[in-house]
């Protein structure tokens, strides 16, 4: 597959022409290209091409009208051509069944028609991740042998990445702990893609950011009438990366009753949708992550120790950003150039800038260093970012909202601020901002994925 677009690029293949631009004007303010086929055989020609880092499959059309043959074979063929794209099918008329059909011919995802916008683009960003993932991958097995990647070739990482590189190839269970924000689902995604599930799904999902009830459904999924919302059998997160990897973030705050169901299925790859008596076996290797003291949880009788000896056969601790300054620069010039790239502009730090980069303290990690380089690209007037750009702590004032920036840029900016002097309280910034709790929500998801 070429790598060498400045762009993502999705190949949305469906017959119906206004389905093509709605999701091509959709996935161009995200700054992600598309490429359309509206018969198979312009399917089959596009994928051979490689130009396409992930496809978008109608399921619905006829492949011709001689054999009728639908979009599974299609999909089939799609596979046969390239086992790394990730494929993400449509379907107006979803069952679990058609998904789990399209999920074991190798789908990695699927949406129902009409979809919902937010729900399409997490979806198709997670598979650009695990194809960028994937690419990498192969890059490394092209080159040295040493399992490195872009910000963890410091001295403080070096171990840590040896010792992934070696459990990687394994189905051993690996806590992933840490600070927030120090890149443990990167973490996560390379040992991924490393190992031999790699062709298979990747989901990651916050286990610590439900309520008791939505956790099991969001895990384990759910059968029609299981409770008040459940209008239709819907699949959870284990079916849906059967063969795959499943990363649990944030796993010291999943709630105790979850967390025996949790353990059941990892001892023995069953489980049971809410509100069903059938049991569900999958093959799922788990990955966890957590920033607190899961012992000292244990003895608070807040985390099962059960359950810890279970996801802990490998433990890898990531140093604080503070601890491993020498992978600043090169992160900060990662984040920088996918910022250039999607601004349409070079962008460069000045030695001042890089100056108050390696001097900041960098409290909230990785995830701060990304954050503070996204406003310093918004905010700089030229093609050189200062430190007054950078804003951090004894920085100049920051220069004014320069006139040469989108729409969406600006909207990006002030959400920011606005988030910025809530202290991160989303009532207190959509109150500033004059936008509802929910409106303000969809906003972030839209700008800032990994943070919503």
């Amino acid at each position: 597959m070429n790598s060498s677009r400045a762009a993502p690029c999705i190949l949305v293949a469906d017959d119906q022409p206004d389905v093509v631009e709605a999701i091509r004007l959709l996935l161009k303010a995200e700054g992600i290209q598309t490429v359309s086929a509206s018969s198979p055989g312009e399917v089959l020609d596009r994928v051979k091409q490689g130009d396409v880092h992930a496809a978008l499959l109608d399921l619905n059309y006829a492949r011709d009208t001689t054999s009728g043959r639908e979009g599974l074979d299609l999909l089939e063929e799609v596979r046969a051509l390239d086992r790394t794209l990730p494929i993400v099918v449509m379907t107006a008329w979803a069952t679990i069944d058609t998904a789990v059909q399209a999920m074991q011919r190798g789908a990695r995802d699927y949406i129902e028609k009409p979809w919902d916008n937010d729900r399409l683009l997490t979806t198709l960003r997670t598979q650009l991740d695990v194809a960028s993932a994937l690419r990498e991958r192969a890059t490394l097995a092209h080159s040295e042998p040493g399992f490195t990647g872009t910000g963890m070739d410091s001295a403080a990482m070096r171990p840590i990445m040896a010792l992934a590189r070696r459990v990687a190839s394994s189905d051993a269970a690996i806590l992933v702990s840490g600070e927030h924000g120090t890149g443990k689902e990167v973490l996560a995604r390379k040992i991924h893609a490393a190992s031999r599930r790699a062709a298979r799904p990747f989901l990651a999902i916050n286990a610590g950011g439900y309520s008791e009830h939505l956790v099991e459904s969001e895990l384990f999924g759910h059968v029609r009438g299981a409770f008040t919302d459940a209008r239709a059998d819907r699949a959870g997160a284990f079916e849906a990366a059967d063969g795959g990897t499943l990363f649990l973030d944030e796993i010291g705050n999943m709630p105790l009753q979850q967390q025996a169901k949790l353990l059941r299925v990892l001892q023995t790859g069953e489980f049971y949708r809410v509100g069903s008596s059938k049991v569900t076996k999958v093959d799922v290797r788990v990955l966890a992550a957590t920033n607190a003291d899961l012992g000292k949880e244990v003895s608070a009788g807040r985390f099962r120790a059960d359950l810890l000896y279970r996801l802990n056969t490998v433990e890898l601790r990531i140093p604080a950003l503070r601890a491993r300054r020498e992978d600043i620069p090169a992160l900060a010039d990662h984040f920088l150039t996918r910022w250039s790239t999607r601004m349409g502009r070079p962008l460069a730090f000045s030695d001042d800038a890089k100056e108050r980069l390696l001097g900041y303290g960098w409290p909230g990690n990785v995830r701060e260093l990304e954050h503070v380089v996204e406003r310093a690209a918004l905010l700089a007037p030229g093609d050189m970012v200062d430190a007054a750009q950078l804003g951090l702590e004894g920085a100049e004032p920051e220069a004014p909202l320069p006139q040469a920036i989108t729409l969406e840029q600006a909207e990006r900016y002030l959400i920011d601020r606005a988030l910025e002097r809530a202290s991160g309280n989303v009532n207190d910034a959509a109150r500033e901002l004059g936008l509802s709790r929910s409106a303000l929500y969809r906003r972030l998801q839209r700008f800032f994925p990994r943070r919503s």
